[in-house]
């Protein structure tokens, strides 16, 4: 069963699976869409918490909401708010410890796509 966290002020809690419960196609999905490994990449290079509003995505804010709950139950991120804030945090460390190499490997994969770059032959 997911655990939940609790806003400090607010009282509002988010569901996330417990490392142990991660499951690798549930990651592999939520990495599968471009504007949610977007949001991984910069979390990835970004801050350790970072509001979802400094995310500058090319979709409506509805659909931004999806996908962070999409990364969040599949065990990529972990949210919990900050006033009226929702941050998040990308659960390197669990996803790490479940998946050796797999998120490192993915962040190059997209990196080098982004950039332009193949892998040798």
């Amino acid at each position: 069963m997911p655990t939940t966290e609790r806003g400090a002020a607010s009282g509002r809690q988010l569901a996330h699976p417990p490392r142990e419960e991660i499951r690798l196609e549930a990651v592999l999905h939520a990495l599968s869409d471009p504007i949610r490994l977007r949001i991984t990449r910069e979390l990835a290079e970004g801050h350790d918490d970072m509001a979802c509003i400094a995310f500058d995505l090319p979709v409506s804010k509805s659909t931004t909401t999806h996908h962070f709950k999409v990364l969040r139950e599949a065990g990529v991120i972990r949210q919990h708010y900050a006033g009226t804030s929702r941050m998040s945090r990308l659960r390197a460390d669990d996803l790490e410890e479940r998946f050796p190499g797999l998120l490192p490997a993915v962040l190059e994969g997209a990196r080098r796509a982004a950039v332009g770059f193949s892998a040798p032959a």
